[in-house]
């Protein structure tokens, strides 16, 4: 059975997926590799598509999860998507503007504050480099001068206010597969399923998630969006934006393209220039030893005096 849902990796769709609250349960539980008993959208950003900057949506989320002991904790998850590659100073400045957000303080006894533990999500639609996993989890660990790990500090409250963990997936390398739980949520992200006549939509093998009711509400979700007049405008939108992108870059490389060449000719050149000022000085040096006046040379160079003597290195 095939289903056919809206692609979310449009920015619009994405938005509109997380927006239902059971659904970012299911995503970030599947990511964090942890149950997420509660989940709150804290602010999202969503670029206005006529600007001419690049496409990052992001989504906070304030969640309460259940770690490996039983304990709840409250935790801040930053997620961060982009089409394109990214400048990761972008990603730094939205994280620092994080750290620094009051909303995101926890105070206890005698007032003081730390900051919440945070765990930053980025959603790429371009590959990190050469690595050739799909999902990347960059976590922070403590260590003494003899590299031990120290025990605990996952918990201590000040090295989470400065420290985070980061989970990258590299939508790209996103190929069909599904061995796992978090394959079977970022499934609907594999470009590979886009419908060959129409990238807004992806086109997915419904046995798979029969069985599963969070992915059915998920896949239903996707599938009212592929309804919705608004959602279907704000893709074109996207798509036009990103094309007006794509043909500037196109510019950009052609126009440096022709200036690396151009550099290359003024370097041919300068070098045969200097070839050449070596070949005169040779001339001239060999006249001047072998007993010829200056005012001889300089008329059969049809140079000054004061030149020639410079070429020559005479006061």
């Amino acid at each position: 059975m095939k289903i056919t849902v809206a692609n979310p990796i449009y920015d619009s769709v994405f938005k509109f997926m997380m927006e239902d609250e059971r659904i970012a349960r299911t995503v970030l539980s599947a990511l964090l590799k942890k149950e997420v008993l509660t989940v709150e959208m804290r602010r999202h950003e969503h670029p206005n598509v006529t600007r001419d900057n690049l496409s990052m949506f992001r989504i906070d989320f304030a969640a309460k999860v259940r770690e490996n002991d039983g304990s709840e904790r409250l935790i801040l998850i930053e997620l961060q998507k982009t089409w394109l590659n990214t400048e990761t100073l972008r990603f730094r400045r939205y994280l620092a503007a994080q750290y620094n957000a009051e909303e995101n303080m926890l105070k206890e006894e005698e007032q003081r504050c730390y900051a919440m533990p945070m765990v930053a999500v980025y959603l790429l639609g371009h590959r990190v480099g050469d690595i050739e996993e799909p999902v990347v989890y960059v976590n922070h660990k403590a260590f003494d001068y003899d590299g031990r790990e120290v025990a605990n500090c996952d918990t201590d409250p000040f090295i989470n206010s400065l420290t985070h963990d980061s989970i990258i997936v590299q939508i790209p390398l996103l190929h069909g597969k599904i061995n796992n739980r978090l394959d079977k949520v970022l499934s609907v992200f594999d470009q590979t399923l886009v419908a060959d006549k129409n990238q807004h939509v992806i086109n997915l093998d419904g046995k798979l998630y029969e069985d599963d009711p969070d992915m059915m509400h998920l896949l239903h979700r996707l599938g009212l969006a592929t309804m919705n007049a608004d959602l279907r405008q704000e893709m074109n939108d996207e798509d036009e934006y990103f094309s007006a992108i794509e043909d500037r870059d196109t510019l950009l490389m052609e126009a440096k393209a022709k200036l690396s060449d151009l550099d290359a000719q003024l370097s041919d050149a300068n070098a045969q220039l200097s070839d050449a000022n070596a070949q005169i000085r040779s001339m001239a040096q060999a006249m001047y030893h072998n007993g010829v006046s200056l005012e001889v040379i300089a008329q059969s160079m049809n140079c000054r005096i004061d030149d020639l003597k410079a070429l020559l290195g005479l006061s």
